[in-house]
């Protein structure tokens, strides 16, 4: 929960009172929102399944987070190819939701394919190893910001959230606020540093 913390100050240990007041705010907030981080490296869909199993019996489940899809580990069968072991994987993560009653969201790698052309924007077909990421996700949303790409940009500190897909809704482009120095993003309408958006 970022509390307006310059993230380099953060960072390089320059915190000031006013700083290190906002911080512990912050870590406050999150101790209260009963986040819990599983970190098992290499973590196989069926231990990310019975944790999960776990932890909604024990608690409220709410949310899970994968960060990302490609670092987890499918079944181990040694004749699947890694296309084959994201899609067994992909297709668990979306049989775990629909059990569990719970959104998942999972970040994942996008394809080289996407620097490679003239526009950056990412597109469906860059999801990076299966096309079954983009045939089980109900959602697909990408991060895109011009100024990473084009310094000289007319749209500096702005980020657009493209929906790719929505299997229940529109899809479109949402323009957001990049706030680089807080690593945030922000409604363009209310930016929460005094920038003006137009």
């Amino acid at each position: 929960m970022n509390r307006g913390v310059d993230a380099d100050k953060l960072r390089k240990g320059r915190l000031d009172g006013s700083d290190w007041a906002k911080l512990l705010e912050g870590a406050d907030n999150i101790a209260k929102s009963h986040l819990i981080i599983e970190d098992t490296p290499g973590i196989s869909i069926g231990e990310m399944r019975s944790k999960c199993r776990k932890m909604k019996l024990e608690s409220n489940l709410g949310l899970i987070i994968i960060d990302y899809l490609q670092l987890m580990s499918g079944s181990g069968r040694s004749s699947d190819s890694r296309q084959q072991e994201i899609s067994d994987i992909s297709r668990a993560l979306k049989q775990l939701a629909r059990e569990l009653e719970v959104p998942v969201v999972a970040l994942s790698q996008l394809s080289r394919a996407v620097e490679k052309r003239d526009d950056h924007r990412p597109m469906l077909s860059d999801l990076r190893e299966s096309g079954a990421i983009e045939q089980d996700a109900d959602v697909v949303m990408f991060l895109y910001r011009d100024d990473y790409y084009n310094k000289d940009t007319d749209i500096p500190g702005v980020a657009e959230v493209i929906i790719a897909k929505q299997r229940n809704g529109p899809i479109g482009t949402v323009q957001m606020a990049w706030i680089a120095e807080q690593t945030k993003f922000a409604d363009m309408a209310r930016p929460q540093d005094g920038r003006n958006f137009g």
